[in-house]
């Protein structure tokens, strides 16, 4: 039974793997998308709601967003027209995360991604993408992202710096845990 939120997340990186097969915002695209999506809603409730919670959860868990986003830049990559300024955005954000990654591997021995509150809205916003990129311009969209990205990237990277402990779940620098 504890396993359930664990088969959900594995299911959601197979999901993350059939959207390489279909059509960009195709409806069969969207329609697993969405299932992705709400699968990653769907473990992590009953993770928490029936006390699930695993540290090989949240590794799977951190995995899988990293699957289905990591397949969303391959997708649309190609088609996007991506302003130059978002560019330098994505640069930093990812320079930001592999600093934070790098001082967590070598502070706790682990790679480490925290569920801030900072990162779910960075997520939600990501995973929002496809269904707002036919109606939002994509240098607003884009910008609008990538401060909120900023934002949760540099707030991780400051708790990873003060933190004493690992605490993946951690709500963020002023939510407390």
């Amino acid at each position: 039974m504890k396993s359930i939120p664990n088969i959900i997340t594995i299911f959601r990186i197979l999901l993350s793997l059939i959207l390489l097969l279909l059509k960009p915002l195709s409806h069969s695209f969207l329609g697993v998308y969405l299932a992705c999506g709400l699968s990653d809603i769907v473990d992590g409730y009953i993770a928490r709601r029936f006390n699930y919670t695993s540290r090989l959860g949240s590794i799977l868990d951190s995995i899988a967003d990293v699957v289905l986003f990591g397949i969303m830049a391959l997708v649309f990559w190609p088609v996007l027209s991506v302003p130059e300024g978002i560019l330098l955005y994505l640069a930093i954000i990812a320079l930001i995360r592999i600093t934070s990654l790098l001082i967590a591997f070598f502070k706790y021995r682990t790679f480490a991604v925290l569920h801030t509150y900072a990162n779910k809205a960075t997520g939600l916003l990501i995973f929002c993408f496809p269904f707002l990129y036919v109606l939002i311009d994509i240098s607003i969209l884009g910008y609008l992202i990538g401060t909120v990205a900023i934002i949760a990237s540099i707030e991780e990277l400051v708790i990873h710096l003060i933190s004493k402990k690992l605490e993946r779940n951690i709500k963020g620098l002023f939510f407390g845990n």
